[in-house]
């Protein structure tokens, strides 16, 4: 049986509930247009073509004013080098939050969404990597998965010996992400003690997270309450350590950013989105979209300025979280393209394949 589902509501903005209130009916259907010819062609439209494209017994001076009202309350603008109009970012967020009419997949689509995120014969790596290039496919945007790994529960961990003062840390988390490291240990250090530091790390931390174990042997170690040796405790604190600090703050993949260009027309545009996928790649703007998706309860969209990471390349994203068996969260996935991206089609996927993700994880 397809599953089908709602989408809940994605803001509860009052300024934005307010202007909505306020838009007669005539003036949400010419601003459901505009953004309509906006994302469909990215030009400016005047008053004369949307008078043709409503079919509907309103004169192009009656558009021209509402028009020009829908501008006093900075929803629209006026390109200077055209008679038309264009949204703005707060013109496009009032029409995703309160006019989009949300549509469902149709089977073929949540056919394919399921038979590309499938983890048959695949490691889970594998299946985001082949989600991201899927959603970027059928988004013709950029597709990103982004997945903390210290929050993950852990399944397995093993030292295994690389030679004289070289051991590599194997980790696996319950999400079927495999991490290795390699750490320093003290040369002639017998292969017992690796194998009292897995044994010992194993019965602390599998079933657990990081975060929820490491302080704890942490503890255990400096009270010396650990009936370990002193070379096996130095094994200990170095394998813990490889995965501390601000460098393991979660994987990011991201596919079809070649999709972003398309639309380019001049060489500030391709710095802004140079700069953009910059900034992604930065630890700290992973940080912030994981903070974004944890607080989620559904699909989230950013337009524009209203972020200030996708404002400066004039880019919206549409992402939602997927989350574990007990419901924590593993990570998001989503897309990223120009703020005239298909909103009603890309939303419902977006939030379709974050299940499908989510159900993998249990």
């Amino acid at each position: 049986m397809t599953m089908r589902h709602e989408l809940r509501p994605i803001s509860d903005d009052p300024m934005l509930q307010e202007t909505l209130r306020d838009l007669s009916q005539r003036s949400r259907e010419i601003l459901r247009h505009i953004i309509d010819a906006y994302v469909e062609t990215g030009a400016p439209i005047g008053s004369r073509t949307l008078s043709r494209r409503l079919g509907l017994d309103l004169s192009p001076a009656t558009i021209r004013n509402v028009m020009a009202d829908l501008e006093d309350l900075g929803l629209l603008l006026a390109p200077h080098t055209s008679a038309g109009r264009l949204p703005t970012d707060l013109g496009l967020r009032l029409f995703v939050h309160g006019l989009l009419e949300h549509g469902n997949l149709t089977d073929e689509e949540e056919r394919r969404i399921e038979s590309q995120c499938s983890a048959a014969g695949k490691s889970l790596p594998q299946v985001f990597e082949q989600a991201t290039s899927m959603l970027s496919n059928l988004s013709h945007c950029a597709g990103l998965v982004v997945a903390p790994k210290a929050e993950a529960e852990l399944k397995h961990i093993e030292f295994v010996s690389l030679g004289p003062g070289r051991a590599m840390v194997v980790m696996v988390t319950a999400t079927g992400v495999v991490e290795n490291r390699i750490i320093d240990v003290p040369v002639g250090m017998p292969a017992s003690s690796l194998v009292e530091a897995s044994n010992y790390l194993s019965s602390r931390l599998v079933g657990r997270t990081l975060s929820e174990a490491t302080s704890d042997i942490g503890m255990e170690l400096q009270d010396q309450r650990a009936e370990l040796d002193e070379l096996t405790s130095k094994v200990v604190e170095q394998g813990l350590a490889t995965w501390g600090g601000e460098g393991d703050s979660g994987a990011l993949i991201i596919r079809g950013q070649a999709q972003l260009l398309e639309d380019i027309n001049a060489i500030e545009d391709l710095e802004r989105i140079r700069q953009l996928f910059g900034a992604l790649e930065a630890k700290k703007a992973l940080l912030n979209l994981l903070d974004l998706a944890e607080t989620a309860e559904g699909v989230q969209i950013f337009i524009g300025a209203e972020n200030e990471l996708f404002g400066l390349a004039g880019c919206s994203m549409i992402v939602a979280p997927y989350r574990g068996k007990r419901q924590q969260l593993v990570g998001a996935i989503g897309v990223i393209g120009p703020t005239r991206i298909d909103y009603a089609r890309i939303i419902p996927m977006v939030d379709y394949t974050a299940k499908v993700i989510g159900r993998l994880m249990d």
